[in-house]
């Protein structure tokens, strides 16, 4: 099992910018494709973003495109979320996981996530 830490959130205006981290240990994080996910309250969780094992291929829900950046960096097991132009229908508490690339399917327990409101 991969243990997953994630932090980051918090509360931002509506147009703002947020950086997300995962920090993930107890396997080899670059045998991994690794993705996050939100859940906002009353809803599924949901997919946003997915990344390859050594960050070439990258995959985005189509209601974060242009606005959000996944990255990694293999050294620090750690992966990221870059977050522009924030709205409000972005707040959601974000999680990260492994993933099977193109189904999404999470590999691993899902860590605390960390929470991001946006103000209007």
């Amino acid at each position: 099992q991969v243990q997953l830490v994630e932090s980051g959130g918090g509360l931002v205006q509506a147009g703002g910018s947020l950086r997300l981290s995962c920090a993930a240990s107890g396997r080899t994080f670059s045998n991994y494709a690794m993705g996050w996910f939100r859940q906002a309250p009353g809803k599924e969780r949901e997919f946003v973003a997915a990344i390859g094992r050594i960050g070439g291929l990258r995959n985005y829900a189509d209601s974060v495109k242009g606005r959000f950046t996944i990255s990694r960096d293999n050294a620090k097991n750690t992966v990221y979320l870059q977050m522009n132009n924030l709205r409000p229908e972005d707040t959601a508490v974000y999680y990260c996981n492994t993933v099977n690339w193109g189904s999404w399917t999470v590999y691993d327990y899902w860590g605390q996530g960390t929470q991001v409101t946006v103000s209007s």
